[in-house]
């Protein structure tokens, strides 16, 4: 079963913000500077943060991971969009 994840961060170093944007773009949806949606298994959560920790440089920069809930439930539904539409995530895999 999927999650959907809102991811945010806040890099202080352009290199490892572009790295960290990279890792992301791995993994779900841009949706606005610096926020990403994930739709993410508990292995791919997993692999994620792994990820992350790799490239960020822990007493500096900062990322919050946000349980919205279920892809096909409440995460599907639980972003509301003000101004510009931002597109969620498509449902299903995402194939890279």
């Amino acid at each position: 079963m999927r999650q959907r994840y809102l991811v945010t961060y806040d890099i202080c170093e352009p290199k490892r913000l572009r790295r960290v944007f990279k890792v992301l773009k791995g993994f779900g949806t841009h949706l606005q500077l610096s926020v990403f949606s994930c739709d993410l298994t508990e292995l791919s959560l997993v692999l994620l943060k792994t990820e992350l920790v790799k490239e960020i440089h822990a007493t500096e920069d900062a990322v919050l991971i946000i349980d919205v809930g279920p892809s096909d439930g409440r995460g599907g539904t639980a972003f509301e969009c003000l101004g510009r539409v931002t597109r969620p995530p498509e449902k299903g895999p995402k194939i890279i």
